[in-house]
């Protein structure tokens, strides 16, 4: 991580009138609760081990369970053990979503060749600890979402509520992301920043004002008060 980079964050959210309920936490410091929920899923049969590397399996979309029948004592990584059939949810936006799991997220990672513990396992993890509620996200996060409640469903939560918003796209059709080099947000004209937000989550009406009063009034139309 860049040095001064949370501070730069932190800084911006508070331009932004985004104030947080506690102490930031930071997933550096909860790898023993990882470890904890790994070891967890393992005494439920969800883990193996396994030994490919990513060249291994570069002709398939998913993970194609090589290892999974092996009983590998100990690996290169650990991966969770998915089920067959269906992850199926009432998303937000969405409606009646199902994510075929053999096809579509296959056997992710948990642990990665490096010790390095997964998104999916950390990201599940830390919402079911810290009482998240609902998760609003880029539609592209589907199949993501799908294990995260299969490991929230594991570790006995699955009452979080999703919300999966079409792409930000550019005027050339691309994602607005970090990786089509999309700029990052900044301090300046947060009002009109904040504006083009809401109207791309169906909220045009909302007045260009200090940015605490445009997240008060965006909050009294957000969908998911209702």
């Amino acid at each position: 991580m860049a040095k001064g980079s949370v501070d730069a964050i932190f800084h911006i959210l508070e331009k932004y009138g985004l104030d947080w309920d506690g102490e930031p936490v930071y997933q550096s410091t909860r790898f023993d609760r990882y470890h904890d929920v790994v070891e967890q899923l393992s005494s439920l049969g969800r883990t193996y081990f396994c030994n490919c590397t990513r060249k291994d399996w570069q002709n398939h979309e998913v993970y194609p369970s090589t290892c999974r029948s092996l009983n590998h004592l100990e690996g290169r990584a650990r991966r969770y053990r998915s089920s067959d059939g269906q992850v199926s949810w009432h998303d937000l936006e969405q409606g009646l979503t199902k994510v075929n799991v053999r096809s579509d997220v296959g056997d992710f990672l948990l642990i990665n060749a490096h010790g390095i513990y997964s998104y999916q396992l950390a990201n599940a993890t830390d919402d079911v600890d810290m009482g998240v509620t609902n998760v609003v996200r880029g539609a592209d996060l589907l199949t993501v979402t799908a294990a995260h409640i299969m490991i929230q469903q594991a570790i006995g939560n699955d009452s979080i509520r999703y919300k999966h918003l079409p792409l930000a796209l550019s005027a050339d059709g691309q994602k607005i992301s970090k990786a089509t080099l999309a700029p990052g947000v900044t301090i300046q004209n947060a009002p009109e920043t904040l504006r083009r937000a809401f109207a791309h989550l169906g909220m045009e009406s909302i007045p260009l004002d200090e940015p605490r009063n445009m997240l008060s009034a965006a909050l009294s139309k957000w969908p998911m008060r209702q």
